[in-house]
């Protein structure tokens, strides 16, 4: 099991966010998490990425232990789980080969060799074979995101969180960052994906999640603008279908 968390409480320092959170997600799948602004998923994927820490409950991450964690163990989660943000977070005075580059050293590399090899298979992987010398603002958005793929991909993750990814994107170029996602997915990767984007799940079905009244809920069937925030769910995250934001809290 890739997460594996139980009965769990999320805090922003001393505020309660999220209470009674049971999630199991396994290799492999590929995961909605949904909710109004406010309602807690930012701070999930706080949590599932050491950012904040577990105080109750119990919870596992590609092996790693939330509550027994020590802080200087966190880096070596983070090399198991790639993170994509909504806004690239790209270092605009470098190349995308010199920020892949960065993020291989800053995790341990030093072979000369593989680091380049590392580079050219992962922009391979995402179909920039040959933007590596562009620098971010020489980029369309859509490539600047298949970048932050790249990036998340390097060191061979197990979990790839995604906060809004194509939240700054056009939808011709969403429904490719869509598709390239579920390739990952395929291949064995776990995906938790943020979003507020039903038409794209509506395109993409594929198991979904909601916090919504301070815990985790799975929603039945394919969430829609009209229904994402009524009560048509489960009572928590438990039960795994089939496939089929800042700091907000």
């Amino acid at each position: 099991m890739i997460i594996d968390i139980n009965s769990a409480k999320v805090f922003q320092k001393k505020n309660l966010i999220l209470q009674d959170v049971n999630l199991k997600i396994d290799k492999g799948e590929f995961v909605y998490l949904i909710g109004k602004t406010g309602s807690g998923k930012s701070s999930l994927l706080k949590t599932l990425y050491g950012d904040l820490p577990l105080v109750e409950g119990d919870a596992t991450v590609c092996d790693f232990d939330l509550k027994r964690i020590k802080r200087k163990k966190v880096p070596f989660l983070r090399r198991k789980l790639g993170i994509v943000f909504q806004d690239f977070q790209l270092l605009t005075d470098r190349s995308v080969n010199d920020n892949l580059q960065f993020v291989l050293k800053a995790t341990g590399w030093k072979d000369k060799t593989k680091i380049e090899e590392r580079i050219t298979e992962v922009l391979e992987n995402v179909g920039l074979a040959a933007k590596g010398y562009k620098f971010p603002h020489e980029l369309s958005g859509g490539e600047q995101q298949r970048v932050v793929i790249a990036r998340a991909l390097l060191n061979e993750p197990d979990l790839i969180l995604a906060d809004e990814p194509t939240g700054n994107l056009d939808p011709e170029t969403s429904e490719e960052i869509m598709n390239l996602l579920f390739d990952i997915s395929k291949k064995g990767k776990a995906i938790l994906m943020a979003t507020h984007d039903f038409h794209l799940m509506g395109k993409f079905r594929s198991r979904t999640i909601k916090c919504e009244g301070q815990t985790v809920i799975e929603v039945n069937g394919t969430p829609t603008l009209q229904n994402a925030f009524s009560s048509t769910t489960q009572s928590n995250a438990q039960t795994i279908p089939e496939r089929s934001e800042g700091d907000n809290l």
